[in-house]
């Protein structure tokens, strides 16, 4: 979690400012014109008082230069809890907005950007979270933050990729449902021992409990076959290949990554554990196996460490979030966050849930 320069800098102070982070990075004369922006942007936030919060997978130019704090979903969810700036501008996916919203009712909330969609969010509706309560009745809900409000109002406590697990340990169940991520379901069923089935599509091997669920009477874990478009790409030949040419490499994948592409990177974890780990060891050459503006970001951070350029996965939705709409949304109020008042009420007790355990 960083804050930015702050809106006192001078356009030439913000244009040296990014030169001299992004170098190297991002094309030189485009730098000039994100300054540009950048500057604008902090101007106008000062003015208004408002407060921008930035995920770890924005461009290098906007996540280098306006927001007052970054991080993963679970930092920033900390942050839209605590803050009582008005407005708040989320520069991330919809569903984040919508958190930010939910935990700040009285507040405007700003999303730069006319979509800004999820293949994860989408892929599970409300109704579908109400099917699986009837077929499996007693199962706490365990929903991912990666989803929209409708679906958090119909969980009993969230989870974000960093703490899913604990939060997993800490249900005193019988049985959960966790939704909606296929592959991240796996690895938190994996790292707590548990068995897993996908009701569409029947058990799912290689849990340390599978054999004693292979009767078909009961599992652990329930899960749902949504996907992230961008981390279902990675496959363990793109670990392979990059070892066989970089023999040094650290590899880390995000927990949204396959089971079998989480076992052959050498560390797994939320954006910011990955970004952790890369500052504190010490190692020097690595590979990311995430959205690709994060390297971009962390190789700013950390000049001195060797960050293998080899992802080309872009998440077309964090894609949507520019400078320019940040300054659009800023002067005209553009694209404000609603949720209805009896959905938020619900969301915001799964929300407080996960809070609380985190």
């Amino acid at each position: 979690m960083t804050i930015s320069q702050g809106s006192t800098a001078t356009l030439e102070a913000t244009r040296a400012d990014l030169h001299a982070k992004l170098r190297g990075i991002v094309p030189e004369a485009e730098l000039d014109l994100k300054a540009e922006l950048a500057y604008s942007v902090n101007q106008i936030k000062a003015e208004r008082g408002a407060v921008i919060l930035g995920h770890n997978y924005m461009e290098p130019a906007l996540f280098h230069s306006v927001c007052d704090f970054t991080g993963d979903s679970l930092e920033l969810s900390r942050v839209a809890a605590q803050t009582e700036a008005d407005p708040i501008i989320f520069c991330g996916v919809r569903f984040m907005a919508e958190t930010a919203k939910i935990l700040n009712p009285e507040r405007t909330v700003l999303l730069p950007a006319r979509r800004a969609g999820c293949s994860l969010a989408e892929s599970i509706s409300a109704a579908d979270v109400r099917n699986l309560r009837e077929k499996y009745p007693g199962a706490p809900v365990v929903a991912y933050i990666n989803t929209y409000a409708d679906v958090k109002a119909e969980a009993d406590i969230c989870c974000t990729s960093g703490n899913a697990a604990r939060i997993v340990n800490a249900l005193d169940a019988d049985q959960i449902i966790f939704l909606p991520d296929e592959y991240l379901a796996q690895n938190v069923a994996r790292e707590t021992g548990k068995s897993i089935i996908f009701p569409s599509s029947g058990p799912v091997t290689g849990s340390t409990r599978d054999s004693a669920a292979s009767d078909g009477m009961h599992y652990d874990v329930v899960g749902w076959t949504g996907r992230c478009e961008v981390h279902e790409k990675f496959t363990v030949d793109d670990i392979l290949s990059v070892r066989h040419q970089f023999p040094e490499v650290v590899v880390l994948a995000h927990p949204e990554c396959s089971p079998a592409v989480v076992d052959a990177a050498d560390f797994s974890g939320s954006t910011s554990a990955m970004s952790d780990y890369i500052r504190d060891s010490g190692a020097n050459q690595y590979l990311l196996l995430t959205e690709c503006s994060m390297g971009d970001n962390i190789a700013a951070e950390a000049p001195e460490k060797d960050m293998l350029r080899l992802c080309s996965v872009r998440c077309p939705h964090m894609n949507e979030i520019t400078l320019e709409h940040v300054l659009t949304a800023l002067r005209e109020d553009r694209e404000q966050i609603e949720v209805p008042e009896e959905v938020r009420i619900r969301a915001r007790v799964s929300i407080d849930r996960m809070l609380e355990l985190s």
